[in-house]
C-alpha cells in the first residue's frame, strides 16, 4: 500500500464491536487492509481483493 493510500485510507469497525476499541479496523480500496483497534500505530495487513473475497466467503461459510 501507497504512502498516499495510507493517507486517504478510511477506516471502519465492524457494527458488531459497539464501540469497543478491542477489535480490528478494515480499510477497503485498491487493497484491503486490516489493523488491530487498540494498536493503529502498528503496521496493517494487506491483501488483494481476491484473497479478502477467499476470507470472507469462509468465514461466511463458516470454513475458519
Amino acid at each position: 500500500m501507497s504512502q498516499q493510500d495510507r493517507a486517504s485510507a478510511v477506516w471502519h469497525k465492524s457494527s458488531y464491536s459497539a464501540g469497543a476499541n478491542n477489535c480490528v479496523e478494515v480499510a477497503e480500496g485498491r487493497v484491503t487492509s486490516v489493523r488491530d483497534s487498540m494498536n493503529r500505530h502498528l503496521d496493517a495487513l494487506f491483501f488483494t481483493s481476491a484473497e479478502w473475497r477467499s476470507f470472507l466467503s469462509g468465514v461466511k461459510n463458516d470454513e475458519l
